[in-house]
């Protein structure tokens, strides 16, 4: 039986870039990855199943939802997901420069990112996080205005139509519009032409069995039915809905009393150009009631398939699929085992009201969806907008504090004691941060190859922010802004 170092499970970006950063770091590992499905990146990564915006905390309210005992909103997590995205945009400026990748333009643009609140609370809450942020250096940049004229300004299509309601908006230029699902096929691409590395599509794997000190995996060619196996030292499980299967099929203790709780996504979608021409930004708004972050409203400008678009949404859809494109409506039912049936049960007692809004968000006609789109673009009309399918998000539930059952909304690594296995649950903002998520997964995974010199200086050389922390100093923050207009300069975004 061939015994390979690596196996990656799924092509989504987090497989893509994994797969990539450990063959930089060590072109001799041997590297093999499966995907179900016909076409690589099809699933959460795919253009149209996810909002492609940079998550850098400029736009995005509901990673500043607290405020600390002055009353003022916290800003940590903004921060941090900021100085998380610029690892990711220098690893991808990298690619570009030593020729992994080319043409960015196909997978990365700047489009401002704007915060937009209406009413007189929500007014409140967004001044006091501007005044939080723009504290820190990554912010600087960002404007503020309360006056409609100046918003039009930004982006016509919010104000058009609005009589008399007070607003707000924050506006920074260098938000991106990142097409995930392109990034990863050009990464992968460039993967399968390292030696010892190689690509699979119609193929899953249904198996995994320890094999001494690795795994032996059970591999099904789609297209013949024939089966196959192989062993591995690590194995990554990048599958989207599908980790959680295959994490329980490997029977690892660290997945007991995890459960998996999939939300459907769908999005009103705009061609016509005469509207789609005025609006050139991404815009998030709060959350609404009890829908999950996931389900942050925003009014997005896309490029995908070579088209000009405007998303709106999303909007959540009841589901038990796990994968929109190779799931079964079986998945959730089984899924359900001995040790998760308990921690699934409470998660659905204490989060009735979610389970509320999900059976809302399903029953809906167009004109509810028209009515929330209305709340950012009054004069929408219907005859413009049609609606289409986001994909999938399989939320992780897990045990906390040994008992209670929560929906976790967020990235969830889950990595065996022996370090022969991790895997990928979770959702937002894990795309964006990917480049984070992986080279943890790499540390912990990995342990000798880290220690060699040579390796750490590659690593620098690839990511070299990596030794400046988000809390940094005058001193710092110049070096960080050097190699940030570096890797921005590379990748297209600025002259």
């Amino acid at each position: 039986m061939d015994e390979v170092d690596v196996i990656l499970i799924g092509s989504g970006v987090m497989s893509a870039n994994l797969g990539a950063l450990l063959s930089q770091l060590d072109p001799s590992l041997s590297i093999e990855l499966y995907e179900v499905t016909k076409q690589l990146s099809q699933e959460s990564s795919n253009g149209w199943n996810n909002a492609g915006t940079g998550h850098a905390g400029i736009c995005e309210v509901s990673y500043t939802p607290d405020r600390g005992e002055d009353g003022e909103i916290k800003v940590d997590k903004a921060i941090e997901i900021f100085a998380e995205f610029e690892q990711t945009k220098q690893f991808w400026a990298h690619a570009v420069r030593t020729g992994m990748i080319d043409k960015p333009s196909e997978f990365i643009n700047q489009v401002p990112h704007i915060s937009f609140v209406f009413g007189q609370e929500q007014v409140e809450f967004l001044r006091s996080r501007y005044q939080g942020m723009r504290k820190h250096p990554f912010f600087s940049k960002m404007e503020y205005s309360e006056d409609a004229e100046q918003i039009r300004k930004w982006a016509p299509l919010l104000i058009e139509g609005r009589v008399g309601q007070p607003v707000a908006a924050t506006y920074m230029e260098a938000g991106t519009d990142v097409n995930f699902g392109e990034v990863s096929r050009k990464l992968i691409h460039w993967l399968g032409q390292q030696d010892g590395c190689s690509i699979h599509v119609e193929t899953r794997v249904t198996n995994l069995k320890r094999s001494g000190k690795g795994w032996e995996v059970t591999i099904q060619n789609l297209a013949d039915g024939t089966t196959h196996q192989k062993k591995a030292k690590f194995i990554f499980i990048g599958a989207g809905g599908g980790s959680l299967p295959l994490l329980q099929k490997a029977g690892v203790d660290e997945i007991r009393g995890y459960g998996g709780f999939p939300i459907g996504g769908q999005w009103l979608i705009c061609e016509k150009p005469e509207i789609v021409e005025r609006h050139h930004a991404k815009v998030y708004g709060l959350s609404p009631g009890e829908a999950p972050t996931m389900a942050v409203p925003h009014l997005d400008s896309r490029v995908l398939d070579g088209k000009e678009a405007l998303l709106f949404g999303p909007y959540a859809a009841w589901t038990t699929k796990f994968l929109h494109r190779g799931g079964s409506f079986f998945d959730l039912p089984g899924s359900i085992k001995f040790h998760n049936w308990l921690t699934l049960l409470k998660v659905g007692i204490s989060n009735l009201p979610l389970v509320g809004y999900l059976i809302q968000q399903g029953l809906q006609g167009m004109n509810t969806r028209l009515k929330e789109l209305r709340n950012f673009y009054p004069d929408a009309k219907a005859e413009d907008w049609k609606l289409i399918d986001a994909g999938i998000r399989v939320q992780a539930i897990k045990k906390e504090d040994g008992d209670a059952g929560i929906v976790h909304f967020g990235t969830e690594v889950v990595t065996s004691k022996d370090r022969t296995v991790s895997a990928l649950l979770g959702a937002s903002p894990g795309a964006s941060v990917c480049v984070n998520i992986v080279l943890e997964v790499a540390r912990k995974c990995f342990v000798e190859l880290f220690t060699r010199d040579e390796v750490q200086k590659r690593l620098l050389g690839m990511i070299p922010t990596l030794g400046l922390h988000s809390r940094i100093d005058p001193e710092n923050m110049a070096e960080f802004e050097k190699h940030s207009l570096n890797a921005e300069k590379t990748l297209g975004l600025r002259k």
